[in-house]
Formats: C-alpha cells, structure tokens, sequence
C-alpha cells in the first residue's frame, strides 16, 4: 500500500499516448505541464516587471529554468547562478498536485466531482487564503504545498465538468472569488446526461442542459456504481459508476478522437484559470515575495544556532565576526544570503527564530547576543536546532555553535528525521570539549558527529583560540552553486584510496577531512601528488585546524580523475566539494494506484526488501539538454564498495526515474554521473544526506488548515515487514503545541495498525504559522524505526472574501496630443476612493502599470484617497489594493484612444460634473 506522505511530480502513466489531467504522460498537457506553464508564464512576467522597475534588462539566453533564474536576479547575478531552488520549489508545487490524485482519490469536491461545486470552490478559496497567509509569515514551503493542492483542484474543473461543452473558453472567475455567485448549477433531481454504451460518444450532454447553460459534473466512485438517476458519470475503468445508465462518462482527463476538441479547450481554460489565480497571489504578496516563494533567490540561506550560556562569550563573538564578514564581504555580490536566520538557546529556553533578509537587521541582533546563565548545565541544542531545521528552507547549511553536549539529546531521532526530509546540512564547532559540564552525561561529541554525518555536514572540534580559523568552512559554503563531488566516512581507522573526478565547470574546489591521527597523498590526473605535510604545495593549500584539514585547490586545476589516499588509526569524514551550476535535486519515491496512477515522495525511509526508486531532476548550465547522465546509483557512506547503480527511465523534461533494484544495506547516498556537453567533460555529484532502510512503514495525511483554539485530528497508520508486537510511537512539533496519541501500538506483520493524533494550537497563534510534525515508530528493541514529517498551517477563519473597491473622484487631464511622439510636455492624473467596505481594512496600494507617481493619504483611514500624476506619455494606470486577509482589488484606467478624432477636450470644472462615480476594476 502506498504511503500517504507526498506526491512527486511524476506519474507513471507512459502507456497513454496522450494525456492530460494526470500527473504526467506521453502527450503534451499534463496536470505538470499546465502548472508548470502558468508557473514559467507568471514568474517570467514577474522578472520582467521588476527588472524594467528597476531600470534593467530582462534577457534570458535561453528557455530553461536556470537561464530564467540568472536573468531574473539581474545585475548582481555576475556570477555562478544555480538554478537548484527554483526546481526544487517548482518540485514541491508539482508534487502536492499529485497528491490529490492519490490521497484524495474518492473526494469528489477536491477533483469538482460528483456536482461539488460550491465545497470545490471553498477548498479553492481557503486554500489561496491559507498561501497569503503563508507568505505573510514567510513559510514559503507551506506556501508552495498549498498552492500545488489548489491548482489540481481548480484545473480538474475545466476537465470534470461540462463547463467547456457549454461553449465557454474562458475561465469561471467565481471559482477563485469566494464573494462572487455560482450560478445555473444542476440540482441533484436533473438529470444531465444520455446513455452511451460505447463510453465514447462525442458529447452525452442532453441538449435541454446545453441549451441552458447548467453547469454540472461526473459522478465518481472508485467502489461504489451507485449514482443519482440521470447523471453523467465521469468515466473510466477506474469509476465504477461509468458502467451505470447513463453509461460513460464526460472527463477530458485524456485526449481521444472523440473528444479532441473539449480536451484541449479544456487544458487552455485550466492553464488561464491557474495564471489567474497565480496573479492573485502574485499581487496579494507582492513581487519580491512571490519570488522568494518560487525559490527566485541569490544563494543559500545562512543560518546560526548558537549556545548563549555563560561560557559562550569567545564563541558568539567568533559567530558574529562571520556574520559581519559575510555580510560585508558579499554585499552586492550573486553570493549575497538571500536570507539570514539565527536560533540562540541557553537552558531551559531556546529560540526565538529570527528571520530576516535585511543584512544590517541580522547585524543588529546577532550583536544583541550575550553570554549569560546556564551554570553547568548542558544546554537545549537540539530544541534550537529543531527550529532552525523547520524554520530554513529545505537544503540550507546550518551551523551550530556550542561548547557542551546538549542535555535534549531524546530529540536525537527527531533531528535526523528532519535532516532527512528537509536535506540540510549541519555543521557543529565544538569548543573547550572537556569542560566539566560533561561528565554526568551519556551524550558526548560522538554525538553530535553522528549528527553532522548524517546531513552530511561537519562535526569541527576545535579550541576557542582556534575557532577564528575553523569558520572558513561558512564562507566557503556560503555561496552560490556549491555542489558535492564526494562525501564519504570511515567507521575504523585504516589507509583507503578514493578517487573522484573533477570537470571543467567546477570552480573554488576545496577537501574537508576531519579527524585525527590523519595522513593523506592528493594526486591529480597527471600524477602530480601533494601530502599532508605540505601546507603550500603544487595542487592546493593546506590548512589544519584542531580535527578539521581544508584543502584550497589551486584556481589551476586540471580537470580528469583525481585521488586522496588517506590513513589514520581512527574514524574520519572526507569531502570534496565546488562551486558549479551543474547539478541535481532528488526524492524517494513509491508508485500508488487508482484512476490516475504515479509515484509518491516518501516521506521517511525506503522499504528493506524491495527495489528503491527515486525520482531525480538533472540541472545544467542550460538546461537538461546541456547534459548527459550515464549512470545513477546508491553508494554506502562508509566503506570501500562501488555503487550500486540503477535502472534509468528518461521522463522528459531532464527528469529521471532510477530503480535500484538491490538497496545497499547501512547508509547510503546518491551519486550521478555524466557528461556536460558545454565543456565535452565527464562529471560526478553526490548528494549529502544520508538515507537508509526500514520494515516500518507509516502513513499521514494533513487534508486541511488548523483552527487556532481548536483540536485538529490526523488519523496515521504503521506496518512492519519484520517482526511484530509492541512498537513506540513519538510524535513532536517545532511549536510545543499540545498534542494527544497512542505511545504504542502492537503491530501484525504485513498489516497496518491506526491511531489517531489529535493537535491543538493556542486560541493566540498567528493565521499563518506554520507548524511541522514528526511521528515515529520504533520497534521494542530499537532495532528498526521510520519517521513521517507532516506540516500543517494554522489558519483563522476567514469571513472576508470581498475584494477593496476604488471609486473615481477626478481626472485631470491636460490636452494629451493623439501623437504620442509629442506628448513630453503634457500630463495627465487621475484620483480615486478606496475602501474595504465591512472588510479587514486596506493595508497595502502598490502600482503595477504606468510610469507616473502614486500617492495615498493613511492606510488607516476609512476611505484611502489615491492620486496618480503622470506624462501623456504613459497612458495606462493599473495599481493594486490589498487587505489584510490578501483580498486583491485591481483598479485600471486608460487614455489611450483608438484612432479617429482628438478626444473632446474639457474645462476641469466640466470634467467633474460629467464624472461616472464607478471606477471598474479591470477584469
């Protein structure tokens, strides 16, 4: 049985010829590509408005989504730009579309089934509130999830219903306007169809329906045939109700001769419906935002944990001498933080997260930071950990500064369940080690090891005089583009060649091996060696610091394949590391069935016993077509054994279905190599989190938003392929919500066993927040476990659907000439009313059309007096009014004339009396 955590992006549905509706297919129009099209569309059209705002130019060198990206930051983008956050964002929105297919797959108003009209549309609507709200908050994750939900919903209806037989090409605008009427819907004793015993007729709509103009749907059920009299069905051999008169069923799910013509009507009604709803959103969080959520952003996001007890002061004082260098260094650079987060912690207290995109703000409060209490009690690391894991987008570098084992080391399991699903890096630097804080505890530095391990990350132990030199390692990764060559450990000391193989787009490579009692030889493809007692030498420069050697390869290198041979007596990591644009995003996955089947994103562990899949998207420098992959595999992180390689399936699009039909056993990670077409080089990258396998299987679905104040239940499942019996089940949340469920469930081999977890949020919590959820499951004896991270956003109820109204005052125009060539030295301007009606009230204007000034009296006042100035030059005015629950109210207005005569001149006096009070926001 499929898990219920996640959808990937893709669906294995290669048998269609041609598809649409369904997660992906042979043909051209998929539930992807027509998200992914209004996607490109609207984050194109976004760059554009922002570069030209800015004064700069907007020319992509290509179409792929990586040259969007370099031309979408503009100016500062001089350097490497990787294209990774924004195919990871457009990832996760494609991967919550699927979900609905499968975790939804019998509700009709998530697929608009069955007449689900209205609950269809206030799943639409809720969930665009929930993504303001979202970004409000600045949980852009959340954000995006929601979003690919409700654009599977909202598209289903152009393909489910029979809005396109009744002769309508563009899309129903009162699907995504809670405020505005649906009307003509079929009641539940019309009937609306005619039989069809072939399932293939044209079009089973009955005339008296067409003529006038009732809106219905197709029944489905995926057990039941069962149907009201009279009604169409959706069709399929999936929907048991299609073999019920009337038989057949009117989906445009998929392309047939016999109904060509709806089908692709209803991918282009789908495909306008979803940029529509995505201006909405566009113009409710604004343009840098909806940026930001897309994954449009310069680097990745640096981030602190940082121990504040009272022996901490040398430490926080090295922390923020970093944050001041890398700030200051990069400013104004492609290398700049797109974001800045800090986590402080002490004991008991840990938090708050600070997040920011304002240097000179991070500046300001990691200066806030005192070394203070604690006494000898270890600290509350890994609860501060926790929320820089769930608070940082997904594969961020996080550094944790301490000089004690942490005394919340039972939050161990939780950790690297997130370090898995988030795939972040945490690095710790670990000072004055043998303080006598330790000693009563069972945690020590191992610990913390194994931590960083598992994220692939570094475990930096190092005196507090040395620690100005060990932070090399943040500016070194606080960079665009950084890749992974190699990564790998030892469990024992001993002497291990590893090769690796450099290519020519990798820049700034540097070697990380810590660990101690260490010697190593680097040999370049020539043959041209340098060890370890050779700080400068012909290849690179050597730096060593308490257990952590850095290798600086010279800007020189030869590209080919490279060897380090390392010995020592005692466990050690090594990493080989880059700046390249050249890369790849990846997920485990498991295939599900039902009407349309596909490939879900694993949540927790892949199943032991079974062939692993994963679903891989490859990113060139231009592109997927400027590279070629020739193998995929999984590769043990400790030890000597080659990788284990899997079975390629091209999806399209430079996505790639591997199946690695022997799992190797102990941790492991990805590798994949190729060819980059640009330089004619070989390459190899790896990934950095560690995975590994599990009997245990657990399955969760968030369906809704959590009430603030109100108990929310989520029903979850575990099963084991191995031993039965007791099994303990924890569950935690990074907010400290109060929280009820079973501790232990007995468990039968190969069946699931249920229980409920039931979650409640402070009536106080802030609409918007967002909350992430752990549960695991672990056997009587430890010996295996599994984990599910669900996220869940707390939403207040909203009661305000009515958009703000502009009323116009005045305009005031000077004789703009008909020949635009001479309209310099003339202007025009208008003034308008804005209200919010019985609303939340207005709480931004922002222009989004004309090149004149915009003014506005207080936000705060009941009706909000606009004015716009502007040459004749510019003829067009179109701004936004939003309020504080996201409501979008556009306001437009043009001089522009079509031809023919001057347009009558008038005196101003005479211009106000003939005034029409309605100022019509453009449609």
């Amino acid at each position: 049985m499929a898990s219920l955590l996640g959808v990937t992006l893709l669906a294995l549905a290669l048998m269609a010829p041609t598809v649409a509706f369904v997660p992906i297919g042979g043909g051209v129009s998929t539930h992807v590509s027509i998200t992914g099209t209004a996607l490109l569309q609207k984050v194109t059209e976004t760059c554009r408005d922002v570069a030209e705002d800015a004064g700069d130019d907007f020319n992509p060198t290509g179409s792929s989504p990586e040259e969007l990206v370099q031309a979408c930051l503009g100016p500062k983008a001089t350097g490497l730009v990787s294209g990774a956050k924004f195919h990871s964002a457009l990832q996760e929105i494609y991967t919550q579309n699927g979900l609905v297919d499968r975790d939804f797959v019998n509700s009709a108003p998530h697929h608009f089934n069955s007449e689900a009209f209205l609950e269809g549309r206030s799943l639409i609507t809720s969930g665009m509130a929930a993504i303001k709200a979202n970004i409000r908050k600045e949980n852009f994750k959340a954000a995006r999830e929601t979003l690919g939900r409700v654009l599977h919903t909202l598209q289903d209806f152009y393909s489910h219903s029979n809005w396109v037989e009744l002769g309508n090409k563009e899309p129903y605008r009162n699907l995504i306007r809670q405020d505005l009427p649906l009307e003509n819907l079929a009641d539940k004793n019309t009937a609306t169809c005619g039989d069809c015993a072939s399932g293939t007729c044209p079009n089973q709509i009955l005339p008296n329906i067409l003529r006038n103009k009732i809106l219905t749907s197709g029944y489905l059920d995926v057990f039941s045939p069962l149907k009201p009299e009279g009604k169409c069905s959706h069709g399929g051999k999936a929907d048991a109700t299609s073999t019920t008169v009337p038989r057949g069923g009117i989906s445009k799910d998929e392309r047939h001769s016999n109904n060509a013509a709806y089908h692709d009507a209803a991918v282009k009604a789908a495909t306008e419906a979803s940029l529509e709803l995505l201006e909405d959103i566009r113009f409710a969080a604004g343009d840098e935002e909806f940026l930001r959520m897309m994954g449009i952003a310069r680097s990745s996001v640096v981030c602190f944990v940082i121990d504040t007890t009272g022996s901490m002061s040398d430490d926080i004082k090295e922390a923020t001498s970093v944050v001041y260098e890398i700030i200051d260094s990069q400013k104004g650079t492609q290398d700049e933080p797109s974001e800045y987060i800090l986590v402080p912690f002490n004991d008991p207290d840990f938090g708050p997260m600070i997040r920011t995109t304002d240097a000179d703000k991070m500046k300001a409060e990691i200066s806030k930071l005192k070394a203070d209490g604690g006494g000898d009690a270890p600290e509350m690391c890994l609860s501060g950990l926790q929320l820089a894991l769930t608070g940082a987008p997904s594969s961020s570098d996080i550094y944790v500064f301490t000089d004690a084992v942490a005394k919340d080391f039972n939050l161990k399991d939780t950790i690297i369940a997130l370090m898995r699903s988030t795939k972040s890096k945490v690095s710790f630097f670990m000072t004055n080690t043998l303080g006598r804080r330790r000693r009563s505890l069972t945690a020590s530095f191992e610990d913390y090891k194994e931590l960083a391990l598992a994220s692939g990350g570094q475990a930096i132990q190092v005196s507090k005089s040395q620690l100005p030199q060990a932070t090399d390692i943040i500016l070194d990764s606080s960079t665009s583009a950084l890749v992974t060559v190699l990564n790998r450990a030892t469990n024992v000391g001993s002497e291990e060649t590893f090769p690796f193989m450099l290519d020519e787009s990798l820049t700034n490579i540097t070697i990380y091996i810590t660990g101690t009692s260490i010697t190593f030889t680097l040999t370049n493809p020539a043959g041209v060696s340098q060890n370890h007692n050779e700080p400068s030498g012909k290849l690179g420069a050597i730096q060593t610091v308490g257990n952590l050697r850095r290798i600086r390869l010279n800007s020189n290198k030869q590209a080919g394949l490279w060897k380090i041979t390392v010995k020592s007596t005692q466990p050690y990591t090594l990493k080989v590391t880059g700046q390249s644009t050249l890369t790849f995003i990846y997920d485990f996955v498991e295939s599900f069935g039902g009407p349309h089947s596909g490939y879900a994103t694993l949540s927790g562990r892949p199943q032991a016993g079974q062939p692993a899949n994963l679903m891989l998207s490859v990113i060139g420098r231009k592109g997927p077509s400027s590279m070629t992959v020739t193998e995929v595999g999984l590769v043990i992180v400790s030890g000597s054994e080659n990788a284990t390689n899997g079975k390629m399936t091209d999806m399209g699009n430079g996505n790639i279905l591997v199946t690695v039909d022997k799992v190797p056993e102990g941790e492991f990670v990805v590798i994949m190599k190729g060819v980059d077409k640009v330089s004619n080089s070989e390459f190899q990258r790896q990934s950095t989190t560690q995975m590994s396998i599990s009997k245990v299987n657990i399955q969760a679905v968030v369906g809704s938003s959590v009430e603030p104040g109100k108990a929310f239940s989520i029903p979850f499942s575990v099963m084991t392929q191995g031993v039965g019996g007791p099994y303990t089940i924890n569950a935690r949340n990074d907010k400290q919500f109060t929280m009820n469920y079973p501790n232990k469930l007995t468990l039968t081999t190969g069946q699931y066993a249920n229980g409920t977890l039931t979650i409640t949020s402070p009536a106080a919590t802030e609409s918007g927040t967002d909350v992430t959820l752990t549960i695991e499951a672990k056997s009587s004896s430890g010996s295996d476990s599994n984990f599910a991270v669900l996220r869940l956003s707390v939403l207040n109820k909203i009661t305000d659907f009515f958009q703000p109204v502009c009323k116009l005052v005045a305009v005031l125009a000077d004789d703009c000439p008909q020949d635009v060539s001479q309209c310099g030295p003339h202007w025009w301007g208008l003034s308008a009313n804005l209200t919010d009606g019985n609303g939340t009230g207005i709480e931004s204007i922002s222009m989004r059309q004309g090149n004149g000034t915009l003014t506005h009296t207080l936000l705060s006042s009941p009706i909000v007096r606009a004015d716009y100035n502007a040459s004749c030059c510019s003829q067009i005015v179109e701004f936004v009014a939003v309020d504080k629950v996201g409501n979008v109210g556009r306001c437009y207005h043009s001089i522009v004339r079509s031809g023919g005569p001057p347009a009558l001149t008038l005196s101003l006096p005479l211009w106000l009396c003939l005034l029409v009070s309605i100022f019509v926001a453009k449609p």
